[in-house]
């Protein structure tokens, strides 16, 4: 009986000491791999100018794109980016097919509850973008019309609840922007720093109007990565207070941009 008693203390405590041991182990995987395989795989979804786009030799480029860069340099490995639409980035991260979103992603407490952030690594705030004869003046005339979002984003589940808008869903800003021209939409709800270097860039007359910040007037985005990483978190959020300390953010965000967007 006591020998019983002793083989099935030695077993409960085998299976405790490795339940503990995985736990620590899936606390360390993701730094651990990415140090293992040298290589930071880093998910956008490329259709984001000027955050990530593709440029004409069709490598991908941009804000988001050159901050992951400077921050797989900190952390002494390879940038790899892969390109997937937005509305299903998250999914991709649980399944594990890139180690961190670095997509401009809004941070929510809905998106806290399925991933952990590093950051936030800039600031923008939700802007709505007319045609310049537009009888929408504010707020307070978005109803009973048309507007595009980016699929999946945080301006789209803005633009539904409201509850009182036909909400068009698009990839990226700039077909977004061909149907506002050509009166498909009747607005674009988008985060303000795309939408102005957008409209900037082709001449197009688009009215912005500003958000008061209780409607997202200004937001915090961050890099998103799976829960229970730790380790990766802070090498991460390490390397990103290095960058903006060191001007080397400042540098990037004033190449893509043309201000500092901290």
């Amino acid at each position: 009986m006591l020998a019983r008693k002793t083989r099935m203390l030695l077993a409960s405590t085998a299976v405790a000491a490795a339940g503990l041991f995985s736990h620590g182990l899936a606390y360390a995987d993701d730094l651990q791999a990415v140090q293992a395989s040298k290589v930071l795989r880093v998910a956008m979804s490329g259709q984001y100018a000027p955050f990530s786009f593709a440029n004409e030799r069709n490598e991908i480029v941009g804000f988001d794109a050159s901050i992951g860069e400077a921050l797989a340099q900190r952390l002494g490995v390879n940038i790899k980016i892969i390109t997937t639409p937005f509305d299903g980035i998250i999914a991709g991260l649980l399944a594990k097919k890139y180690d961190a979103v670095i997509a401009s992603m809004t941070i929510t407490p809905e998106r806290l509850k399925a991933v952990d952030f590093v950051g936030p690594y800039y600031h923008a705030g939700r802007t709505i973008g007319v045609k310049q004869e537009s009888p929408i003046k504010g707020l307070d005339d978005l109803k009973d019309v048309t507007v595009g979002v980016t699929l999946g984003d945080s301006h789209d589940k803005w633009a539904r609840n409201r509850g009182n808008l036909k909400v068009r869903t698009y990839k990226g800003l700039p077909e977004m922007l061909v149907d506002l021209e050509a009166g498909r939409i009747d607005a674009v709800v988008m985060d303000s720093i795309p939408v102005m270097v957008a409209v900037k860039e082709t001449g197009q007359k688009v009215r912005i109007i500003s958000l008061p910040d209780e409607q997202g007037g200004r937001e915090g985005l961050g890099i998103a990565i799976r829960r229970n990483n730790p380790e990766l978190k802070a090498q991460l959020q390490k390397a990103l207070d290095e960058i903006l300390a060191d001007g080397t953010y400042e540098e990037i965000s004033m190449k893509w941009v043309g201000s500092d967007i901290r």
